[in-house]
């Protein structure tokens, strides 16, 4: 109801439309987040292993542990594709795939790589994932003519991540 309201005053009056990735077109990218998710994703798996391992009785508590670990596992894989698209789709202009060609391809490595942690338990498919997001945060930040370093995270897993040198 609401909306055929507010279609019909649309109609007559022509508002205009916004056009950014959120009302305000801030310009605030960073590939941090995306990498902070598929480091969490690596993490889950990590804990879902040493749960298994671990656990001699399957019962209620090793299952809702288990769902659990799962269910983070697959939200941050999927918020680590949505953090890249974001950047692919919003930044990444003509100009940066043409000084970077191999960032269409990073790109879709991300998004394969981000599904298949989501199907699956397997740490290589994780670490791809990383793998991926890291090499898309290199380049972004080449883009902006920064350069990066690599570090390892300062908690678990302690896999390394590329920072930009500020």
């Amino acid at each position: 109801m609401v909306y055929k309201c507010l279609n019909f005053i649309d109609g007559i009056f022509k508002f205009g439309r916004a056009k950014a990735h959120c009302d305000i077109p801030c310009g605030i990218y960073d590939p941090i987040f995306a990498q902070i998710y598929a480091l969490t994703v690596v993490r889950m798996v990590d804990l879902m292993q040493q749960l298994a391992d671990e656990t001699i009785d399957k019962g209620i508590e090793f299952h809702n542990k288990l769902s659990r670990l799962i269910a983070a596992k697959e939200e941050h894989a999927e918020k680590c594709k949505h953090e890249i698209r974001i950047i692919f789709g919003d930044y990444i202009k003509k100009n940066h795939v043409e000084q970077f060609p191999e960032l269409p391809g990073v790109f879709h490595k991300v998004m394969q790589h981000g599904s298949k942690a989501r199907q699956t338990v397997t740490r290589d498919n994780a670490l791809e994932l990383l793998e991926g997001v890291n090499q898309f945060a290199e380049i972004f930040w080449k883009t902006k003519n920064i350069t990066t370093k690599k570090a390892n995270a300062p908690y678990p897993p302690g896999l390394e991540l590329v920072y930009p040198e500020l």
